[in-house]
């Protein structure tokens, strides 16, 4: 029996009420993907110069587009207008939706790094012509970024770097038996969107209300159903319901990483996140490494003008090279 039976009904609270995000992005729009059954929300500020670069970003399990609305904004202001953004909805996640009469269940790595491709295809159909790309992935993102970049290297894509954010294989795969635990201390659902945003800023899942107020919203739905026990909201992609990926989407990732050929980025909240892999790859000069202090797992929301600084600077040293100096990341 739920805890809702128990509770009063809380009034919404004006301080945490839904922000628009069209003041962070030009654009909105779906995706049509027929041949993978799904219809794709993406986010989209372009580049002001049609060679210009895009940073196209892929959010992590349980989040959406949205969560890097304040960033895109600020990596916009930065670069004046040299570099967009684009950010993507994943399967089963924000207003992304599948158009299959089938159960939308899979979310395997494989899937998603497919869905993230023919995305990234779809939008820039002609490899020589597309914007040089950035792919930004945050937690479960970090996984498919990586992964794709491969595939869009060998189609002709330019790859400007990949950038992970807060992801680690070692750390995630320890984290995994917890998990549950964890999933108990969430709600099923919500009165109101209002109290959604305030419980992730009062467990201090996010750190800024800002991100908050514009990111929350797209990850619970109504829950359409009158029953004193149903909250009104609940969440979009229940997290639980993605356990059964959890080691696919992880395993292997500090492999890829160091391999992929472009320009690595690893960002984290703390510094206590390196697994052996990674730490070895560090001493080797294969990556950089950014820890952005005062934030959580969700380092691009709570401090993302810190964020569009890392970025832009990464994409500053990387895409502008001067002839003879090695991107970082390069042996």
């Amino acid at each position: 029996m739920s805890h809702r039976t128990r509770k009063a009904k809380k009034e919404p609270n004006p301080a945490f009420a839904p922000i628009s995000a069209q003041n962070f992005f030009v654009q909105a729009f779906q995706v049509a993907l027929p041949g993978r059954n799904l219809d794709c929300r993406v986010y989209y500020t372009p580049p002001k110069f049609a060679n210009g670069t895009v940073m196209v970003c892929q959010h992590g399990a349980g989040y959406s587009g949205l969560s890097f609305a304040c960033m895109a904004k600020e990596i916009t202001d930065l670069s004046g207008g040299e570099c967009g953004v684009l950010a993507i909805d994943a399967r089963r996640h924000g207003k992304t939706m599948s158009t299959s009469d089938q159960p939308d269940e899979d979310l395997s790595i494989g899937v998603l790094i497919d869905d993230f491709v023919e995305v990234v295809q779809t939008i820039y159909p002609d490899a020589q012509a597309s914007p040089n790309l950035i792919l930004i992935g945050h937690s479960m993102g970090g996984s498919i970024v990586t992964r794709a970049c491969a595939i869009l290297l060998d189609r002709k894509y330019t790859i400007g770097g990949v950038a992970v954010l807060d992801v680690v294989e070692g750390s995630a795969i320890e984290a995994l038996p917890h998990m549950n635990s964890l999933l108990n201390a969430r709600p099923d659902g919500f009165d109101s969107v209002e109290e959604a945003v305030e419980w992730h800023l009062n467990t201090k899942a996010i750190r800024n209300p800002t991100s908050a107020r514009i990111s929350i919203p797209a990850v619970i739905s109504p829950s359409g159903n009158s029953s004193p026990i149903v909250p009104p909201f609940i969440w979009r992609t229940p997290l639980r319901s993605t356990a059964p990926y959890w080691q696919n989407w992880f395993v292997g990732l500090s492999h890829t990483f160091l391999n992929v050929r472009t320009a690595r980025l690893l960002v984290l909240a703390g510094t206590d996140r390196l697994d052996k892999e990674l730490m070895i790859g560090q001493m080797q000069g294969k990556f950089q490494m950014i820890v952005v202090p005062g934030t959580g797992h969700m380092l691009h929301e709570d401090d993302p003008t810190r964020l569009a600084e890392i970025m832009v600077d990464f994409w500053r040293r990387n895409e502008r090279l001067v002839i003879g100096i090695k991107k970082v990341g390069e042996v």
